[in-house]
């Protein structure tokens, strides 16, 4: 017999970025916890840190897929370490991990997260983004960007 699990949903972007876009990112990992999902990410700054504290602050479960060596480089919003030391290919790690992904703004690294991700035949979504990838869907709002990838996991079951 098969448990169910919640999905996961993948936040890829910058490990720099200003405070709209820090925002946004926390509003999207909000919103993944309050729709019972878990959040996967690079586990570091920016972006990252900011979905993973929306996400912990709506009572979710937050996982980072972690560049380096040690469990110390996570950002404090992140409940479960995943050290790698494998640098930007821990990327392919991530996509691998989460059911869909929803890039948020970004520069190369969350290019090669999309890439990954759409080879793998994962939904992606983005926002905030003027990365331009053919199958990358934008999104106009939070909400929207979790709903759909929601809807995409639900419908690839």
């Amino acid at each position: 017999m098969k448990l169910p699990r919640d999905p996961v949903i993948g936040v890829i972007g910058s490990a720099q970025c200003d405070g709209d876009i820090y925002e946004i990112a926390r509003a999207v990992g909000h919103e993944i916890a309050l729709k019972g999902c878990n959040l996967v990410c690079g586990g570091l700054t920016g972006v990252m840190e900011a979905a993973s504290r929306g996400a912990k602050e709506a009572g979710g479960t937050t996982i980072g897929i972690l560049p380096g060596d040690s469990k110390e480089s996570a950002n404090p919003y992140i409940d479960i370490c995943i050290v790698t030391n494998m640098g930007f290919a821990r990327n392919a790690i991530i996509a691998l991990t989460a059911d869909a992904l929803i890039a948020i703004s970004g520069g190369y690294g969350t290019i090669s997260e999309i890439a990954f991700g759409l080879k793998l035949g994962k939904s992606v979504f983005s926002l905030h983004s003027d990365i331009s990838v053919t199958g990358l869907v934008r999104c106009q709002s939070p909400g929207e960007a979790v709903r759909r990838a929601i809807k995409a996991v639900k419908s690839a079951v």
